[in-house]
């Protein structure tokens, strides 16, 4: 069905967010803090990581990239929906609904699979340290980040031209703050059950799939460290991989919550909950998860605060 004969909607209305008129101004001072420390402390691990020559191995060069994708994820529907918090009418073009339905989807099944990457470098960090650096060359890093990249991307051509081709005949109310997939087919004026089986089996491919990757090589990693004879051996090899699963169960658990389990569970209301905070908090705790949790990167933040203070 083409969508060029059947599309009536130009424009879409997101219902946005539920709260009381007198909180208006606080939340979105508040959301609007989640922004501006997700980009500054993202912005500057993707500098500190850059400048400092100690940061320069696989696990950081990856670290560049995951700050990278929460910048660009949250970049996607942030904006918009501050915005949206002094809008009367929260509108979105057709075509601006396309492509944020499009980056959304893209920069997700990036960062899952990125993870995927991060947990198969501390494998082999903990478990094959003497092949650490044959194993994680620089041409098996750039495959490593090229593999999510390219995920991305098929998962975002799977699921928007999927929904977009499909005839939109009004209302054009979307119960959300952004164009998430589930309340956009809600909108569809023809059968959209392929569709939703598709989210689900797409969805379930990308969280287990890398999730899969992410349980084994943490399986391995335990069976090594429990075989480290020192307390403090086994306390320093953990502390590597802590940061790391901290950063996969808050965005895993969130993901799960909203695309894996069956749609009907939980009111829209709570959706809308979780997805604010995969969209605004999790992007935001990333990189103060690994610069508060990493000895390194903490003594990178002293050696350049030290490099700029010589400099003036």
């Amino acid at each position: 069905m083409a969508s060029g004969n059947y599309t009536g909607v130009t424009e879409f209305i997101f219902v946005g967010l539920k709260y009381h008129p007198k909180l208006q101004v606080i939340l979105f001072l508040l959301f609007l803090s989640f922004y501006l420390i997700n980009m500054i402390a993202n912005l500057g691990m993707i500098i500190l990581i850059r400048v400092d020559v100690y940061l320069n191995t696989p696990m950081y060069f990856f670290l560049s990239h995951l700050s990278f994708v929460d910048m660009s994820f949250s970049s996607i529907v942030a904006p918009k929906m501050l915005r949206d918090f002094f809008e009367d009418r929260k509108t979105i073009s057709f075509l601006g609904c396309v492509l944020q339905q499009w980056f959304f989807g893209c920069f997700v099944a990036i960062e899952c699979f990125l993870l995927a990457s991060m947990a198969y470098d501390r494998y082999v960090a903990i478990c094959n340290p003497l092949l650490y650096s044959i194993t994680m060359s620089q041409k098996h890093c750039n495959l490593l980040v090229a593999i999510p990249y390219a995920a991305g991307f098929i998962d975002a051509m799977i699921h928007t031209p999927a929904a977009f081709r499909l005839p939109f005949c009004g209302p054009n109310v979307i119960n959300h703050f952004f164009c998430d997939i589930f309340p956009l087919l809600s909108l569809i004026c023809a059968d959209t059950s392929i569709n939703k089986l598709l989210v689900f089996v797409i969805a379930g491919i990308v969280c287990t799939f890398s999730g899969l990757i992410i349980l084994v090589s943490y399986i391995y990693i335990l069976i090594a460290i429990l075989r480290i004879q020192s307390a403090e051996g086994r306390q320093k090899a953990f502390s590597t991989c802590s940061s790391h699963l901290t950063a996969v169960t808050l965005l895993y658990g969130t993901l799960f919550f909203v695309y894996v389990r069956p749609n009907s569970s939980f009111s829209m209301d709570t959706n809308k909950l979780v997805s604010m905070f995969y969209t605004s908090v999790t992007p935001m705790l990333n990189p103060l998860i690994y610069s508060l949790r990493n000895k390194e990167v903490k003594d990178a933040i002293h050696r350049t605060i030290a490099k700029f203070r010589v400099r003036i």
